[in-house]
């Protein structure tokens, strides 16, 4: 059971339990579940029993593990391993999807969350799975056949987030405006440190160099603004480049897929 509310800035808040791992009555070994959200929406940080593959049929959502950020849309998939922790957040208009897989049914494709490509045809597998009224062989196969194709995806868009209070202004002013072209020596001023610091402090905390953090930002910004449908030449305007050739050339980069794999349809 959740309870629901709405918090200060107006968006829709959801508290959900946090369950341990472990073997809960189901019907099916892959349960299915979606919703259209009207309102944003926030969960707080929670836990299942069940392991979970969380999608989007339209818009993107975020999980938040830890430090870690991850966006999920219509083709990059999330699986959230049962009774891992985690909080999340959708935007009005998305239409979440998610299987439930259950704990002493299915073994887990990776002990830790790891993203998943939702080709065409696990999103009709799963849709098959949604479906009412499937008989009850059909439906062996076809979870069967789920499991044969679920595998980790070498892509992800996948954000850690600094937590030092010499990086959280940095990181405050770049989640806000992801165009912010403000660079090390700019930050360094401001702040009062020098470049080197803040450079070293970003691949400390975050494992990765302050210019490819920056990339990473702008990338599931711009996922979000693609799968709403906005045109690559206003997102790249949107998150920091001059040009949607060289926003392409650092999406590819910095996801391994192209702008046009998360265009709305």
């Amino acid at each position: 059971m959740s309870a629901q509310g709405r918090g200060p800035t107006g968006r829709e808040v959801r508290v959900l339990p946090a369950l341990a791992a472990g073997p809960v009555e189901m019907p099916f070994p892959i349960l299915s579940w979606s919703e259209d959200f009207t309102h944003d929406l926030d969960w707080n940080e929670h836990s299942h029993p069940y392991h979970e593959l969380l999608w989007n049929e339209r818009g993107a959502s975020k999980a938040v593990v830890g430090a870690r950020v991850w966006t999920v849309t219509p083709t990059l998939g999330l699986w959230m391993p049962a009774g891992t922790l985690h909080s999340g957040s959708a935007a009005a208009g998305t239409r979440c999807r998610a299987s439930l897989f259950g704990f002493d049914a299915v073994a887990p494709i990776s002990p830790t969350p790891v993203a998943v490509e939702i080709t065409p045809l696990l999103r009709l597998l799963l849709e098959r799975l949604a479906g009412a009224g499937l008989p009850a062989r059909s439906r062996e196969l076809t979870e069967a056949m789920v499991l044969d194709v679920l595998t980790p995806s070498p892509h992800e868009l996948l954000l850690k987030m600094p937590t030092s209070e010499l990086l959280r202004p940095i990181a405050d002013a770049v989640m806000t405006d992801p165009a912010d072209r403000r660079g090390l020596a700019e930050w360094a001023s401001l702040l009062g440190v020098s470049a080197r610091t803040i450079s070293r402090a970003f691949n400390a905390e975050t494992g990765t160099s302050f210019a490819r953090w920056v990339a990473a930002v702008r990338a599931q910004h711009a996922v979000e603004l693609l799968t709403r449908g906005w045109p690559v030449e206003v997102v790249a305007e949107r998150v920091g480049y001059r040009s949607a050739s060289a926003f392409g050339a650092a999406f590819r980069r910095t996801t391994g897929l192209t702008p046009g794999a998360f265009r709305a349809p």
